[in-house]
C-alpha cells in the first residue's frame, strides 16, 4: 500500500500530461452540461482513475478501487466546480453541469492498473457564451459623380461588444466578403463594409462561435441615402423614395438674436392630407458638406408629430399643423446653421433650405453738432 501511494505522488509531481497524445476538443454552451467520455464499458480492473483540470493538473475527481471510494474535489480552484461534478461509477466519465467560462480549459483522464499507468486521455472544453445579434450602423456617407451621375456610397459597420472566441463576417449572398476572429474574452469587434445605395445584392453580417451563430441582414435603403441633384446625402424616408424635386431649392437667410423666437415659414397656406412635413438641421458651416438629421416631422394623414428632444432643441421646437412652419423659441448660438424643409406627397417633393444666422443690430450713427460762435 505504501509503495502505491509513493508511486501515485510521483505521478502528480512529474505531471500527468507530459505526453504527446492527441487532445480531444469539446464545445458546450454556457449554462449547459457537458460530459467527457472515457470510452470504457467498465473500470473494475483499474486500481485508480483520476480526473484533473488546468495546466497545473489539479485533481478534481477520482475513483479508488482499492478502498472502493469515490472522491469529488469540488472545493479546489476557488470552488469553481462546487456542486457541478458528476462521476459515472461504471465508466468513469465525468460530467460538468451548469458550465461557465471558468470551466473552459484542459482536462485529463488517467488510469492506473496493477501499479502501471495507462496512456491518459486529454480533453479541451470550449465554453461558448450566448451570442448577441450584431448591430449594423452607418459609419459615413459620401456622394461622388462618376460619368456625370451622382452616386451614394455608404461605409457600414457591423459591431458586437463583450464577446470572445468568435468570428464576425460580412456575406454577400452566400459568399464570404471579409471576417475577423478573436480568441480573447470580453472584447468588442467592428467590421466595415462599403456599398452603393443602388446595390440590389443581399448582404448579411454573421457572428458565430463553434456552437451557434447570430445573423443581421442589411437593409441598404434604411441605412444608405441616395444622393440628390446637388450632391447632398439626405436621410432616407419611406415617403420620399423615387421622388424628385419639383421646386428649386434655394437657400434663404434668416437672422435672429440670442433669446428670440424665430419662425421658418413654408409659404404654404394649408398642408394637404397626403403631405408629410420634415425639417432637418445641420450645424456645419460648410453647406455642401453638412450632415443633416431630422428634427421635426408632421404627418397630417396619421396625425403624428415628432420633435427632436436632445439638449440642443429640447422644448424649443414647435410645428404649425396648418402650414408646417417651424418655430424655434429661445434661440441660442447652437441653433445657428442650415435648416432644410421637405414637403413630400405622391409624385412630388418640395425642398427649401434656410440659413439661420445671428442678428447683428446696426450701430446708431451719432450726429456731432458743432457749436458755432460768433466772431
Amino acid at each position: 500500500m505504501k509503495t502505491f501511494v509513493l508511486f501515485f505522488v510521483t505521478l502528480l509531481v512529474d505531471g500527468v500530461f507530459g505526453y504527446t497524445d492527441e487532445m480531444k476538443s469539446v464545445s458546450v454552451m454556457e449554462g449547459d452540461s457537458v460530459t467527457l467520455y472515457t470510452d470504457l464499458t467498465e473500470i473494475q480492473k483499474a486500481d485508480l482513475i483520476l480526473w484533473t483540470f488546468g495546466s497545473e493538473s489539479t485533481r478534481i475527481a477520482q475513483i479508488n478501487r482499492l478502498v472502493n471510494k469515490i472522491s469529488i474535489y469540488d472545493d479546489v480552484l476557488d470552488g469553481r466546480f462546487r456542486d457541478r461534478l458528476k462521476l459515472n461509477k461504471q465508466t468513469g466519465s465525468l460530467t460538468i453541469t451548469n458550465t461557465t467560462t471558468e470551466h473552459a480549459g484542459p482536462y485529463g483522464f488517467l488510469q492506473i492498473i496493477g501499479g502501471k499507468e495507462v496512456t491518459p486521455k486529454k480533453f479541451s472544453i470550449i465554453v461558448s457564451v450566448h451570442l448577441p445579434v450584431p448591430v449594423i450602423s452607418r459609419n459615413s456617407s459620401q456622394c461622388s459623380s462618376p460619368s456625370g451621375s451622382s452616386v451614394s456610397r455608404c461605409v457600414l459597420l457591423c459591431s458586437v461588444v463583450n464577446v470572445g472566441h468568435v468570428t464576425l463576417s460580412w456575406y454577400k449572398g452566400n459568399s464570404l466578403l471579409s471576417s475577423i476572429s478573436v480568441s480573447d474574452l470580453s472584447i468588442s469587434l467592428s467590421l466595415p463594409l462599403e456599398v452603393e445605395y443602388q446595390d440590389k445584392n443581399s448582404y448579411s453580417c454573421v457572428l458565430n462561435n463553434p456552437i451557434s451563430n447570430q445573423t443581421q441582414h442589411l437593409d441598404i435603403t434604411q441605412l444608405c441615402q441616395p444622393c440628390s441633384a446637388d450632391g447632398e446625402t439626405p436621410d432616407q424616408e419611406r415617403h420620399s423614395q423615387n421622388n424628385t424635386f419639383v421646386e428649386k431649392d434655394e437657400i434663404k437667410s434668416v437672422s435672429a438674436m440670442v433669446g428670440e423666437t424665430v419662425t421658418l415659414h413654408t409659404d404654404v397656406t394649408e398642408i394637404q392630407e397626403n403631405e408629410l412635413i420634415r425639417w432637418k438641421f445641420a450645424d456645419s458651416k460648410v453647406y455642401k458638406l453638412a450632415e443633416f438629421f431630422v428634427i421635426a416631422k408632421w404627418d397630417k394623414t396619421n396625425n403624428e408629430e415628432y420633435l427632436h428632444d436632445d439638449k440642443k432643441f429640447k422644448d424649443r421646437l414647435h410645428l404649425d399643423h396648418n402650414t408646417g412652419s417651424l418655430i424655434i423659441t429661445n434661440v441660442t448660438p447652437k441653433h445657428y446653421g442650415h435648416y432644410k424643409l421637405h414637403i413630400t406627397s405622391e409624385g412630388r417633393k418640395i425642398s427649401k433650405t434656410f440659413n439661420l444666422v445671428a442678428h447683428v443690430p446696426k450701430k446708431r450713427q451719432s450726429t456731432i453738432l458743432r457749436r458755432e460762435t460768433c466772431p
